[in-house]
């Protein structure tokens, strides 16, 4: 899911076939890399097998061929990026549990696994990271894996919080993308950039 948004954003910079698959393999694993480093479980897990790489490719091919049509497709996109946002931010969470880490620990790595990936992708590509703009969407992956961290300390299994959790998060990233849903931006009281 994430492979797709980066690969599409290599194509609409005009990246030749090489750096759209370079951008959709990034997006899809940097998270996962970032939060099995955090947690010791080395090596990751998007790096010691080829499943990764092969998905991240196949989707850069399919973007870089079909991106016309994908264009056309950019709302179903934008949701497949949103579930994939919940589906990482929650599975991230598990595993940070997993390990032993503490339970806000464990959120904090999920929401990093959910919006990693968009992170470097943006760092990439020499623009501001949408996380860090007033977009709902950093917020959108704490609040799923606070689902799953609320869960565990409750003592549900994993399969309880799994699915509300990762619905929560596509329900707010959804409702910042349509209903413009937005946290508070600071006024600079001038423009100048010295602290």
């Amino acid at each position: 899911m994430f492979a797709l948004s980066g690969a599409l954003l290599g194509v609409r910079h005009g990246m030749d076939l090489f750096g759209v698959l370079v951008l959709a393999f990034v997006t899809a694993v940097s998270g996962g890399i970032m939060r099995d480093v955090l947690i010791g479980a080395i090596p990751p897990e998007s790096v010691a097998n080829w499943h990764a790489l092969a998905i991240a490719v196949v989707a850069g091919l399919m973007v870089f061929r079909f991106s016309d049509l994908l264009e056309r497709l950019r709302n179903p996109v934008q949701f497949f990026d949103a579930a994939g946002l919940g589906v990482f931010a929650v599975a991230g969470t598990q595993k940070a549990l997993d390990h032993g880490l503490t339970p806000p620990m464990a959120a904090v790595l999920g929401m990093l696994t959910g919006i990693g990936g968009g992170m470097v992708r943006d760092v990439l590509m020499a623009r501001v990271p949408v996380v860090l703009r007033s977009e709902i969407y950093a917020v959108a992956a704490l609040a799923g894996a606070g689902v799953v961290v609320a869960g565990n300390l409750a003592g549900l299994p994993p399969a309880a919080t799994t699915l509300p959790g990762a619905g929560l998060c596509v329900f707010l990233r959804m409702m910042a993308i349509y209903r413009g849903w937005k946290l508070p931006v600071a006024r600079a009281a001038t423009r100048d950039d010295t602290p």
